[in-house]
């Protein structure tokens, strides 16, 4: 695994804990966004991205944040300690959507993210400074050189295939141009916008 790109985008100085977001290539070919870099009791650390977790109302089994008190769809009270706890007592209120699964490669990510930040913190003090973070579109000639060779391995084994069949059923109406190009014969839905 080789980090190719680390992209940061620093956030606004009223921010307390909250330092930046960035995103982190591998091999030019994976990314993975919405890192956070945070100011923790012991330094600066690397959040990866993350989903809130949720649980159902015993009453109508609504999904609710588990920092909710009440029910978001019957109102009912629900209990405040439902959430799980880590060994330290704190409530799991996330979970991982991407993380490193062994210490080396959790390192590895964060030495060249808190590398990558340090840089951009440097970058952002100088005139005409921009932010690169969300600048994810490429032209034809920005396209890495294995990306072509992805799209043609993927495309050896696919074949073109016939027209589909029309649709069966009455979920369209007669005189829609769906249905009269269905009833031609024609591509389903050729021409329609």
């Amino acid at each position: 695994m080789v980090i190719t790109e680390v992209r940061i985008k620093l956030c606004e100085a009223n921010s307390e804990r909250l330092l930046a977001f960035c995103s982190v290539t591998f091999d030019n070919a994976f990314v993975v966004r919405d890192l956070k870099i945070i100011e923790g009791t012991k330094g600066v650390f690397v959040a990866m991205p993350s989903r809130k977790l949720t649980d159902r109302c015993v009453k109508c089994s609504c999904k609710n944040h588990l920092r909710a008190r009440f029910c978001n769809s019957c109102g009912a009270r629900l209990d405040e300690s439902r959430a799980m706890r880590d060994t330290d007592g704190r409530a799991k209120l996330h979970a991982d959507i991407a993380h490193p699964i062994h210490s080396a490669a959790r390192e590895q990510i964060q030495g060249a993210v808190i590398k990558a930040f340090s840089e951009e913190k440097e970058r952002a003090k100088m005139p005409g400074y921009v932010c690169t973070y969300d600048d994810y579109d490429y032209d034809a000639d920005d396209v890495p050189v294995s990306y072509g060779s992805v799209v043609s391995d993927m495309s050896r084994g696919t074949k073109a295939h016939g027209p589909h069949a029309a649709p069966k059923g009455t979920h369209f109406y007669a005189d829609s141009p769906a249905a009269k190009a269905a009833a031609k014969g024609d591509d389903f839905g050729a021409g329609i916008m």
